[in-house]
């Protein structure tokens, strides 16, 4: 990866700042891995705002493979995120589709897992995540796309807790690439009390 520039890393300054302020919290909490942590980390108050999901639009895509058609993600974390980069992505002329992987097959119609514009069998896709702990929620969305015929080889989080994901997804031949580590939200968090 080249190194940021000014404008990429005043961009992750912000976003971390956010994400320390508005998605972090510390105490006792059960994540839907079914741990138990004192480190919680929502999101969904960042990728849900306009000026969190704009920030985040471009350090995502600038982290998506240069070949990639699509960016793809498991409902409902990755809904705003596979938006945003393919609509930031149209900006400056770069063709990038979003997919929604759901969590279950559509109970009706065509019993779709996938939804949004689906490229040509074969074609490289990245996905995209919020939070990695485990990796399970990536491994649900890639197993649904590979099942589908596309090839995914990277995954890309805003925050990767460090608590087996990348382990995991790299067994799975996949790439994980955080913009943060959970230690440096944490860290951020407690210089801003």
């Amino acid at each position: 990866m080249t190194p940021l520039t000014e404008t990429q890393e005043a961009c992750k300054d912000k976003l971390l700042n956010m994400l320390a302020r508005d998605a972090y919290r510390f105490g006792d909490f059960s994540l839907s891995s079914g741990r138990k942590s004192k480190h919680y980390v929502n999101c969904k108050p960042v990728t849900l705002s306009g000026l969190g999901l704009s920030l985040l639009s471009i350090a995502l895509l600038d982290n998506v493979e240069e070949n990639s058609l699509a960016v793809a993600g498991l409902t409902l974390g990755a809904d705003p995120l596979v938006s945003a980069v393919a609509m930031k992505a149209a900006q400056i002329n770069r063709h990038l589709d979003a997919l929604i992987v759901r969590k279950e097959a559509k109970g009706h119609g065509t019993g779709a897992w996938l939804e949004g514009p689906l490229p040509p069998k074969g074609s490289l896709i990245t996905v995209l995540e919020d939070v990695v702990t485990t990796g399970g929620s990536s491994l649900k969305a890639v197993t649904q796309l590979r099942e589908a015929g596309f090839l995914v080889k990277r995954i890309v989080t805003i925050v990767d807790r460090q608590e087996g994901g990348e382990i995991a997804l790299k067994d799975c031949g996949l790439e994980l690439i955080s913009l943060f580590q959970l230690k440096d939200v944490a860290l951020k968090a407690k210089s801003i009390l």
